[in-house]
């Protein structure tokens, strides 16, 4: 076996790699690579009238359950969750456009198949939330 060659006196470490020299000698001469898509996030303009919609539509929603407007409060109120469901719907594609996803879903264009459980799971959440929404709204009659 041969002995371990001797640290160099500076501290015991020996730098690896190229010296500054040849490292801004290779530089100079190359091309730098820059990303020219945009960042895939969502933007305030992107965001904003979704939450405008969502909004409205809740209020619209919630006013005439809460007060009781008489005859018109169901009209109201029904408007009021197609407004919001219609922004629920707008929010999930400009978040599946930059590329989120729903928990327990594979991300878009990865090849997996999404499990049936959480599909399953999803939908049964959305359908008794409609059902609750629409039996709360027939009721003002």
């Amino acid at each position: 076996m041969n002995p371990p060659e001797p640290a160099d006196e500076g501290g015991g470490v020996v730098p690896d790699g190229p010296d500054p020299a040849e490292e801004a000698a290779a530089l100079a001469g190359s091309e730098v690579e820059v990303e020219l898509r945009p960042q895939r996030k969502l933007r305030i303009w992107q965001i904003a009238p979704i939450v405008v919609l969502a909004t409205l539509g809740s209020l619209m929603f919630a006013f005439p359950l809460a007060f009781e407007f008489g005859d018109g409060g169901a009209v109201v109120a029904m408007l009021g969750l197609l407004i919001s469901c219609c922004a629920a719907g707008w929010g999930v594609m400009a978040a599946r456009r930059v590329g989120h996803t729903w928990p327990g879903l594979p991300v878009r264009g990865s090849g997996h198949r999404p499990d049936w459980r959480v599909v399953i799971a999803y939908t049964a959440v959305v359908g008794v939330l409609a059902v609750l929404a629409v039996w709360r709204v027939a009721r003002l009659r």
